[in-house]
Parts: C-alpha cells; structure tokens; sequence
C-alpha cells in the first residue's frame, strides 16, 4: 500500500517525538521521520530521564549518565533523519514528571503534535509505559499521536470514534480534513457506541451528519456510519480490527470530572488494545 501522499499531520512544522529508546518506540520514530519528510517539519527527539535525585548535582549525574546510555539510539535516529533529509533537534532533559515534561517541551516548541509510543521498558528510568502515555494525553496537548512497535501508518482507512462531546467533534473535524488531504485514504469508518438503546438516534444522528458531510463535500473516501450498544472500548478495538484500519481517530479526556472520568478510561482502554495507531485529538 502506498504511503500517505500528503501527511495526516497536515501542514505541520514541527514534531516532538518522545522516545525511551527501547523497541517499543521503534513505529514511532518511524513515523516522526516520514511526517518530518512528508511535512517539510522539523522534527524534535525528546528523551526525559526520570530523576527524583534530592540535589541538583545528583540529578545532573544521573541525566549525564543516561545521556551516554542513550546515544547509540539517538545517534540511529539522527542518521535516519540524515538519510531523508529531516532537520532534528535532540533533547535530553531530567525531570520528576516526565508526563508534564513531554508537553511543556513540545508547547515551548510550538511542536504541532507529539509522537510517542504505546509501552515501554520497566524501571526508574521508564517512560512510555502504558500508564505514561495515558498521563501525557491527559495533559491536554492538541494532538498525541500514539504508534505500536513495528506499525506502518498507510491512511487507507481510518476510524472516527465519537461520543458527542466537544473533544470527539474536533477529532471528526480532523477526520475530515485527512479525507480532504490524503490521496490515498479510501475509507472513513465513523462509529459511536451507547450503553443502552435508547442513546441509538442521537448516536445514529451524529455518525450520519459526519458521513453526509464527507458526500456533500464530495470527497474520494467512503464514508461508513456505525452505531452499536455496549462497551464503548471493546466494540471500538474490534471495529477497528475486523475493518482492518490503520488508524483510530477520537477525542480525548474533556474539561469537566465526568468527561475525563469517561474518554480517559475509554481512550486509555483504546490506545492499549487497538492494534492500530491512534491519534488523539485535545481541545
């Protein structure tokens, strides 16, 4: 399957990649690099060694030492940026909350998006574990993308899980900017999942305003409305599966308790089962 002739990532100009430089963030430098190519962006490589060191100097140490660690990994990528022609800056910072870290980088950056991936290593010096991306999302950044290890993004077809709340309208309206953009997206799936049947019309009515949208605007991708009952996660993870999308697009935690109660679990529960990547889109 061709790659995406223009990137989901839009006009971007710059990409925060987080790494930990295990495997587990292999799909996501893969990617940072074909969008960093694909956007004409620069591409930021942030690594964050987590330090609760009580002295400064203790903490330096232990980021010095990690940073010698870590260069057989950033010096890999500096070379596969090289080879495609990618500018990259690498950072390398300590921190005691590497989660707000991440997102402090990338807004002090400007970065468009931050790529990271799904899991990662155990240990103190952990830091894309599952538990970790979750709490990098919840931070509220505008777009996270997150990759599986040796996942290739093609834009083929694409999930849009909605659940009506402003977050997930944003992420349709992302959805709709990658079928305007991306020559080769082919399908766009849009699903929205009720605990009970009573919540079916809203729900019908809500997939249904998107696909019309995609038909009066006559654009290239199919356009599917899905509404089903039950476990907003599973059914969304299986949808996914059996449709064979490459990616799946939804809002992340709202500004009220309920909301972020809701979309973090239901997004936390996505990101770790999904096979797919998924973007995560943040108002």
């Amino acid at each position: 399957m061709e790659r995406f002739s223009t990137s989901l990532l839009g006009q971007a100009k710059t990409l925060l990649l987080a790494t930990d430089g295990s495997h587990f963030s292999d799909g996501a430098i893969q990617e940072a690099i074909f969008f960093g190519q694909a956007c004409h962006a620069r591409v930021v490589v942030l690594h964050v060694v987590h330090t609760e060191a009580e002295s400064i100097k203790a903490a330096n140490s232990t980021v010095m030492q990690r940073q010698q660690e870590m260069d057989p990994h950033l010096d890999q990528i500096r070379k596969m940026a090289q080879d495609s022609g990618v500018e990259i800056e690498v950072v390398v910072v300590g921190s005691s909350k590497p989660e707000k870290t991440i997102v402090d980088q990338a807004r002090l950056r400007n970065a468009d998006a931050i790529l990271m991936g799904r899991h990662g290593k155990t240990g103190p010096l952990s830091l894309l574990v599952g538990s970790m991306t979750a709490r990098v999302i919840g931070q509220g950044f505008p777009r996270v993308l997150v990759v599986p290890e040796d996942f290739l993004l093609t834009g083929a077809h694409v999930l849009l899980a909605m659940d009506g709340s402003p977050n997930s309208r944003m992420a349709a309206q992302e959805a709709l900017s990658l079928s305007r953009t991306c020559t080769t997206m082919e399908r766009l799936t849009v699903i929205s999942v009720v605990k009970k049947d009573e919540g079916q019309p809203d729900a019908r009515a809500m997939v249904n305003e998107v696909c019309a949208q995609c038909r009066q605007e006559g654009l290239r991708a199919v356009c599917e409305p899905l509404v089903q009952v039950g476990n907003p996660a599973e059914l969304i993870v299986q949808a996914a599966r059996d449709r064979e999308v490459d990616m799946i697009l939804m809002g992340g935690r709202g500004k009220t308790f309920m909301a972020k109660m809701f979309m973090g679990r239901v997004t936390e529960k996505v990101i770790g089962q999904a096979h797919c990547a998924v973007l995560v889109v943040t108002g």
